[in-house]
C-alpha cells in the first residue's frame, strides 16, 4: 500500500515510531501508550495523551491495533473541529473525540439509513422500532458522555441529512463502517447515498478519514464485497472518487499482516467479536494471536473549487 505523509503528520508519525513499526505491547490500565505520549510531544497536542490514558482498560487494550493518536493525526483531526462519525455505536471513538475536540468542537453521529436496517437478519421488530428514534436517543446518550469542556453532539441518519447540516463539518470519519454500505450497494445504493451525504455535510476542503478491514488484492472480488467485512483499497478509492472526493493518501499504521483470511472466513472471527470461537478455547487462542483485522487507513478531501 502506498503511503503519502507530509508536513506535521510526517513529524508526528516519525515520533510515534513510523507507519511500519510493529504494534506496541498492550499498555497497563491507566498508562498512556507510548504512541499517544510521543504524539502529544511532537505535535503539541496538549491533553491527547491524558485523554487516551483516562479511557477504561478495555478501551486501552485496543490501542495496539487501533492507534487512535496516530490515526487522528494522519487525518488531521484537531480541537475545535466539527467531526461526523459514521456508525458511532457505543462510542469507542466518540469518547475520545468529545474531550479532544473541546468546547468549540462538535461530534455528529451518523447512522445507517433507516431503510437499510431491515436488511440485517439479526434485527428484530423491537430493534427496528428503536431505530426510528435513533437520532434523539443517540444524541441523548452521547450527551451523557460529555464533560463540561467537551464538544457538543448531534446526529442524523444517512439518506436523511438535514439541510441545516449542509456544509457544517470539517471532517467525516468512517471507522470500520463502509463494508455494510458496500455489501448492499448493488441492489440498494446505500454506499452511494452515504457518500452523497458525506459530500454535502462537509465544508469545501473538508476531510474524510477511512479505516476499513482490508482485503488482499488476490482475494476474489465477490468475497471482498463487504459481506465478509473486507473491502479492497481500489474499490474504496474508486467509490470516493466517483462521489467527487480527491484521494490524499494512505498509511499502514493500522495494518496487520497476521490477518490472512480464507474465502470461507469473515472478519468477525477475530477480536473483539470472536464469533466463531466462543465455544472453542483453542480456536479462540488462535484468533487472539492474530489480533484485530488488517486495516487500510485512507484520507480523502472535498475539493475547494
Amino acid at each position: 500500500m502506498r503511503t503519502i505523509i507530509t508536513g506535521a503528520v510526517a513529524l508526528l508519525l516519525v515520533a510515534c515510531g513510523g507507519a511500519d513499526t510493529p504494534p506496541a505491547e498492550e499498555p497497563a490500565p491507566g498508562q498512556a501508550p507510548e504512541a499517544a505520549t510521543a504524539a502529544e510531544e511532537a505535535a503539541g497536542a496538549a491533553g491527547l495523551g491524558e485523554i487516551l490514558a483516562a479511557q477504561p482498560a478495555d478501551v486501552q487494550a485496543r490501542y495496539r491495533y487501533r492507534h487512535p493518536a496516530e490515526t487522528l493525526a494522519f487525518f488531521g483531526i484537531e480541537p475545535g473541529m466539527t467531526v461526523v462519525e459514521a456508525l458511532p455505536g457505543g462510542g469507542w471513538y466518540t469518547k475520545i473525540l468529545l474531550p479532544w475536540l473541546g468546547a468549540d468542537g462538535k461530534v455528529i453521529g451518523a447512522d445507517y439509513a433507516l431503510d437499510m436496517w431491515p436488511l440485517f437478519d439479526f434485527m428484530t421488530g423491537e430493534r427496528l422500532t428503536a431505530k426510528e428514534h435513533w437520532v434523539a436517543d443517540w444524541t441523548a446518550e452521547a450527551d451523557s458522555w460529555r464533560g463540561p469542556a467537551d464538544a457538543g453532539v448531534a446526529a442524523f441518519m444517512f439518506g436523511a441529512l438535514p439541510e441545516s447540516m449542509h456544509g457544517a463539518a470539517d471532517a467525516v470519519l468512517f471507522i470500520r463502517a463502509l463494508h455494510n454500505l458496500a455489501s448492499f450497494e448493488g441492489e440498494h445504493g446505500f454506499l452511494s447515498e452515504a457518500l452523497t451525504d458525506t459530500y454535502n455535510v462537509l465544508k469545501p476542503g473538508g476531510i474524510v478519514g477511512v479505516v476499513q478491514h482490508h482485503a488482499r488484492d488476490d482475494m476474489p472480488d465477490a468475497w471482498a464485497d463487504g459481506s465478509n467485512g473486507y473491502l479492497k483499497t481500489g474499490y474504496v478509492i474508486d467509490a470516493f472518487q466517483k462521489a467527487g472526493f480527491e484521494y490524499v493518501g494512505s498509511t499502514d499504521i493500522n495494518a496487520n499482516e497476521k490477518d490472512r483470511p480464507t474465502e470461507t472466513q469473515g472478519v468477525w472471527r477475530l477480536p473483539p467479536g470472536l464469533q466463531t470461537s466462543r465455544d472453542d478455547p483453542k480456536l479462540r487462542a488462535e484468533m487472539e494471536a492474530i489480533g484485530e483485522s488488517n486495516r487500510m487507513t485512507l484520507k480523502f478531501v472535498k475539493p475547494r473549487g
